[in-house]
């Protein structure tokens, strides 16, 4: 019986923790498998993730992910939109951090 090649062998981690690769590969893919959510939104997510990530390997590879299961450029764009949307919302609301170091808002 032949061994199934781990194709995470081919990257640098795969190849000095082949072990951990292979491990994180079998969560990937048993994360990815449509579930409640089909292949479609889990891709537009995992986009919007990467865009959050900085991961420019990430945004590549979902975004052609979600253009095979059926999701268009428009769809694609407005999830890295809602992505930046929240990124840019969570710097605001974050935290009482503002408020503690600079005390009350000025009255107008």
């Amino acid at each position: 019986m032949a061994t199934k090649k781990n194709p995470m062998e081919k990257y640098w981690f795969g190849k000095q923790a082949p072990e951990h690769a292979a491990g994180w590969y079998e969560f990937y893919r048993s994360v990815s498998k449509e579930g409640v959510l089909d292949k479609k939104t889990k891709e537009l997510i995992a986009v919007a993730a990467g865009v959050l990530c900085r991961c420019e390997h990430c945004v590549h590879a979902h975004a052609n992910d979600a253009l095979r299961a059926g999701a268009s450029k428009r769809e694609i764009a407005e999830a890295i939109m809602v992505a930046n949307q929240t990124a840019s919302g969570s710097h605001l609301f974050w935290t009482d951090l503002y408020e503690d170091l600079l005390g009350e808002a000025d009255e107008e």
